[in-house]
């Protein structure tokens, strides 16, 4: 224990923060305790509020994992060289594989976070939260705004909320054909990946600029 106290608080908050993650993967948030936490951490709970006040303390911290790693695979699936439909294809894409490799992330990326910093009871995480969130937000509107300028996406979209239903249509998309694989497979006759595929072109119809039709004789 000697050797453990000597090492800085981050390294304390991290090995909490992970094993309160592995419980909170295993057993749900709401059923997991902080007694819990500090025995799977190998702390004793005194040591353990030495670094977190609260569960809400340790959630922040993971939170604030979730969406920096959220805002790294949108940054790299933006700045590949490439049209507004590959970048909007890349964009599906590494949603995708960002919740098979993190699920857990990916549902805490997908919560709501503190917004209000007008007074001084927050976290220091809520506001970094906060912060890589609006990164996300202004890389996601700079491409629209893009893909307005190139001809590829309707002039007329207004940004803030398109982004908006932009997220919660992908986001419920990849949750819908997780959670829902087997139906969709037995139902619908097809495998996850192409439900996906499915409906991520029907999303990107939506907020592109249609063809003319084709003059009838």
């Amino acid at each position: 224990m000697g050797r453990r106290k000597k090492e800085p608080g981050s390294v304390h908050r991290k090995n909490i923060a992970d094993a309160a993650q592995e419980l909170f993967i295993q057993k749900g948030i709401e059923n997991t305790s902080m007694n819990e936490i500090a025995r799977k951490a190998g702390y004793s709970k005194a040591t353990l509020y030495v670094y977190f006040k609260n569960k809400e303390e340790i959630i922040s911290v993971l939170v604030l994992e979730s969406m920096e790693k959220l805002y790294a695979h949108v940054v790299n699936a933006l700045e590949t060289a490439g049209n507004t439909r590959k970048r909007y294809e890349r964009i599906c894409q590494s949603l995708v594989a960002y919740q098979r490799e993190y699920p857990f992330y990916f549902q805490l990326a997908l919560c709501e976070i503190n917004i209000d910093f007008t007074h001084t009871d927050f976290l220091p995480e809520e506001q970094e939260t906060f912060r890589i969130g609006e990164k996300i937000n202004d890389k996601i509107c700079c491409f629209m705004q893009e893909g307005i300028a190139a001809g590829d996406f309707r002039a007329d979209l207004p940004i803030l909320p398109t982004i908006f239903s932009f997220w919660g249509m992908l986001s419920g998309l990849i949750l819908t054909g997780e959670n829902k694989r087997t139906y969709i497979e037995q139902e619908l006759g097809l495998s996850r990946d192409a439900f996906l595929s499915y409906g991520f072109e029907t999303l990107y119809r939506a907020i592109t600029v249609r063809e003319p039709a084709a003059p009838t004789n």
